[in-house]
C-alpha cells in the first residue's frame, strides 16, 4: 500500500504499532547485513529506544552552530568542491578518523540493503574506526545531507536565503522519497510517499510550485510521531554551511536553523 495524503502518512508515523520492516539478523560481524541489524533505524520497541538514546547522547556534545561554520570554512578550503565537506565535518566533530569516501561506500547500501563486496568492506574499515553511534550517524547524514544540499542549489542563488531555501526544499524535493512501514493488521509493508504528502493539496497551497517564500511547513521529510529525526538540527546546519560558502549572494547568520522551524518530519534513526 502507498500513502500519499499527508493527513495518512501523519497517522501511520505516530502509530507505534507500525514498525519498519525488519531486516536480516544473520549478517557475518563486520558486514553491512550485520551493521542494518545493529542499528537504531531499522529496530523497534525497546531497542529501537535504547539504540536511539546511544544517539541522541552523542549528537548532544556536538553545537550545530560550530557544525555550520566548520563547512562553510572547509568548503571554502576546497574552493567549492563541497562533495564528502558534510561527511567530513561531522566525522571530526565526532572525534573519529573516518575518511569521506570509506562513508559513501558504506551508505551505498545502508537503505537498500544491497549487498556488495565493496560495501562490506567499507563497513569492516568503518568498525574498526569508530563506535556504532557514529558510524550510525555518519551513515545517516550522509546521503541525506549530501541530497539536501544538490536539491537545494537550483534555488540558492535566488536571494531568498539558505534558511528559507533550506525549509523549502525539504518539502518540495525531499532527498529520501519514501519511507516504509510494516502494516500491525496485515504485516504487509506500507510504503509513505513522502514527496506526495510534502505535495498534499490539502495542507499546503500551490504545493508543486518551489516558494521560498512561504516559510516553515509541515513537511514530513525529517519524520513525524514517533521516530522523528533526532539530528535535524545538525543536519540543516551542515548543509547551511556549505551553501553559505557556495553562495555569495547570501549572508550567513552566527547560528543554527531553529529546529522548531524546520521541524515537519525523514527518516529518523
Amino acid at each position: 500500500m502507498v500513502i500519499t495524503s499527508h493527513a495518512d502518512a501523519r497517522a501511520v508515523l505516530a502509530d507505534p504499532r507500525h514498525v519498519p520492516p525488519p531486516v536480516r539478523q544473520d549478517g557475518a560481524e563486520g558486514t553491512l547485513a550485520w551493521l542494518r541489524a545493529q542499528v537504531s533505524r531499522f529496530s523497534a520497541g525497546e531497542t529501537h529506544a535504547r539504540r536511539r538514546e546511544a544517539l541522541t547522547a552523542r549528537l548532544a556534545a556536538l553545537d550545530p552552530a560550530a557544525l555550520r561554520a566548520s563547512a562553510r570554512e572547509e568548503t571554502a578550503r576546497r574552493a567549492g568542491d563541497w562533495r564528502g565537506v558534510p561527511t567530513a565535518v561531522l566525522a571530526a566533530a565526532l572525534g573519529v578518523p573516518v575518511p569521506p569516501g570509506v562513508v559513501a561506500a558504506a551508505a551505498s547500501g545502508y537503505l537498500s540493503g544491497e549487498d556488495s563486496p565493496g560495501a562490506d568492506a567499507a563497513v569492516a574499515a568503518l568498525t574498526a574506526l569508530a563506535d556504532l553511534p557514529a558510524i550510525t550517524l555518519l551513515l545517516q547524514a550522509h546521503a541525506a545531507v549530501e541530497g539536501l544540499i544538490e536539491n537545494a542549489l537550483p534555488h540558492a542563488g535566488s536571494g531568498a536565503g539558505v534558511e528559507a531555501v533550506l525549509h523549502e526544499t525539504l518539502r518540495h524535493d525531499p532527498p529520501l522519497k519514501a519511507s516504509r512501514r510494516l502494516d500491525p493488521r496485515t504485516g504487509e509493508e506500507v510504503v509513505i510517499d513522502l514527496v506526495a504528502a510534502n505535495r498534499d493539496p490539502e495542507v499546503f497551497a500551490d504545493p508543486g510550485r518551489f516558494d521560498a517564500s512561504r516559510g516553515p511547513s509541515p513537511h514530513l521529510t525529517f519524520g513525524y510521531g514517533v521516530r522523528p529525526c533526532p539530528a535535524a538540527d545538525h543536519a540543516l546546519a551542515l548543509a547551511a554551511g556549505v551553501l553559505d560558502a557556495l553562495n555569495a549572494d547570501v549572508t550567513p547568520t552566527d547560528g543554527p536553523i531553529d529546529r522548531a522551524e524546520a521541524r515537519g518530519a525523514g527518516e529518523a534513526p
